[in-house]
C-alpha cells in the first residue's frame, strides 16, 4: 500500500494510518531528512525480525533508531554533559549517534558491544510518526546490501515485498546519515555522509 503525506505539513489522518500498521506489527517505508528508511515498532520483535527479512540482511547489521527529541533520547540512551552538549547541538539532524543505552532499549536492536545507534531527524513525516506511536521506531536505510539507497517510494513499494505500507513524502535523499560514535573518550567518525563531519575530526 501506497500513501501519499506532506512532508512539510503530514496529515494526521494519514499519519495514523501508518501508525496503525506499525502497531500491527508491519513494516513501512518512510522519508527522513537523508533517505527513505525502513520502520516498524522498536518493541515488537517479530517486527524487527520482518526487517531483517524484507531487507536481505545479516542479523549482525546495526539497527538504529528515531526518537522524537532529546528528552526522549535521554530515556534511551545515558546521556552524560559531554553527550547531551554534542546532540543539542547537531539534532535534529543528518547524524546517528552510538551511545551505551538505558535498561528501556530491547537486547535485540543493541550491538554485540551493547551500543546502539540513535538518530533525531528533521523531517515532519518522521517525527510525526514517532509522536503519534508514542515510543521510537527502528529505522534502517531503504536498500539492498551493498547497494545505494533508492529515491523513490513507489520503487520501493514495489521492490521490497512485505511491506505493511509505504509512504511518499517526495524524492528521496541518496547519501545517508554520518554515523559518530560517542562511547570512547573522543567521537569516532564512523562513517561520512549527509552531516557535516569536521566537528567530530580529532
Amino acid at each position: 500500500m501506497l500513501i501519499e503525506i506532506n512532508p512539510d505539513t503530514p496529515e494526521p489522518r494519514k499519519i495514523r494510518r501508518a501508525v496503525d500498521a506499525l502497531e500491527r506489527g508491519e513494516v513501512i517505508a518512510y522519508p527522513t531528512d537523508t533517505c527513505y528508511g525502513f520502520g516498524c515498532d522498536l518493541q515488537n520483535k517479530k517486527a524487527i525480525d520482518k526487517l531483517y527479512q524484507i531487507k536481505g540482511m545479516n542479523r549482525d547489521h546495526q539497527l538504529s533508531f528515531i526518537c522524537k527529541d532529546l528528552g526522549d533520547v535521554a530515556r534511551y540512551a545515558v546521556l552524560n554533559d559531554y553527550e547531551y552538549r554534542i546532540l543539542k547541538q547537531h539534532l535534529p539532524g543528518p547524524y546517528c549517534f552510538i551511545l551505551n543505552p538505558t535498561r528501556e532499549v530491547p537486547k535485540v536492536v543493541q550491538t554485540p558491544r551493547k551500543h546502539v545507534g540513535i538518530r533525531v531527524p528533521r523531517h515532519a513525516i518522521a517525527l510525526a510518526l514517532v509522536r503519534e506511536l508514542g515510543r521510537p521506531i527502528i529505522s534502517s536505510t531503504a536498500a539492498r546490501p551493498e547497494a545505494p539507497p533508492y529515491i523513490d517510494a513507489r520503487e520501493i513499494n514495489i521492490d521490497f515485498k512485505g511491506l505493511g505500507l509505504a509512504i511518499d513524502g517526495g524524492p528521496g535523499g541518496e547519501t545517508p546519515t554520518t554515523i559518530v560514535d560517542l562511547t570512547g573518550e573522543h567521537p569516532d567518525i564512523v562513517r561520512v555522509g549527509a552531516g557535516d563531519p569536521s566537528p567530530f575530526e580529532i
